[in-house]
């Protein structure tokens, strides 16, 4: 892998904030030199995504070394030194040698465990592919409990509706669904055809497309669309009715 050096150190010492950060006591991590005593080096850690620069101190300005947290596990191990809390970060790759680092503590090590653990790209395409699954199960949790409340509250209601359907001259289904709406024979007015009586009104509309002029928000947008826009062409063919109507007496008034 080719990384830009100038662009990575930019990027360390900007202002982006860090999802973790610490001292850590190392054995070999790129770019920090060894120490003789066998001790490992202490170093000031900071993680970016899924970036681990290493600096001299916490006042650093420049890194000394940069890993790549991808393709790779975090596992505890053991300290050369007593009393560190020691873990490693193994690579997959052949002739990688894993990198060991310690914490001063059992809590940071935990800490800094679960960050490197959770800082791979592979890591969090994982975490969105589980969220999308628990999403698609909420949304279909939810149909069904709407689905479910729809039907009961049709049984509450299909009596009071179905009398006052007839009275309008509609009859409901037993099973009060949208399609059991249909116009009782003798209804219509008479010398208009369907297309004609289907233009009244948005009831109608919805009515001869098979669908409940009561709850008109059920529907898909384009159908709210040409429901409402029924109203609109009415309005619109009536002024130009009247508009062509009232042209012929304008024409005698200007006339000598």
């Amino acid at each position: 892998m080719k990384l830009n050096e100038r662009s990575v150190a930019h990027y360390a010492l900007s202002n982006s904030p860090a999802d973790h950060m610490g001292f850590l006591r190392t054995w070999g991590v790129p770019g920090t030199p060894p120490n003789p005593s066998g001790t490992g080096r202490r170093c000031w850690f900071v993680l970016k995504g899924n970036l681990l620069f290493s600096f001299e101190s916490r006042e650093g300005r420049a890194p000394l070394g940069l890993v790549v947290l991808e393709g790779c596990t975090v596992e505890l191990a053991e300290a050369p030194v007593p009393e560190e809390f020691a873990f490693t970060i193994c690579f997959n790759a052949p002739g990688v040698r894993p990198y060991l680092l310690a914490a001063d503590g059992p809590a940071a090590q935990e800490a800094w465990v679960k960050a490197l653990s959770r800082a791979s790209f592979g890591y969090m395409r994982l975490v969105v592919r589980e969220l999308e699954n628990q999403l698609q199960d909420a949304r279909q949790n939810l149909a069904l409990h709407r689905h479910s409340s729809w039907k009961s509250r049709c049984k509450t209601q299909a009596p009071d509706q179905l009398s006052r359907g007839l009275e309008n001259g509609y009859s409901l289904s037993r099973d009060c669904s949208p399609m059991g709406l249909v116009e009782v024979g003798g209804s219509r007015p008479a010398g208009r055809s369907l297309a004609e009586s289907e233009l009244q009104g948005p009831a109608s509309f919805l009515l001869g497309r098979g669908q409940s002029p009561v709850s008109p928000e059920t529907s898909c947008f384009s159908t709210l669309h040409d429901w409402y826009g029924q109203q609109i062409l009415e309005l619109r063919r009536g002024w130009l009715q009247r508009a062509q109507g009232s042209q012929p007496k304008c024409e005698e008034q200007d006339r000598p």
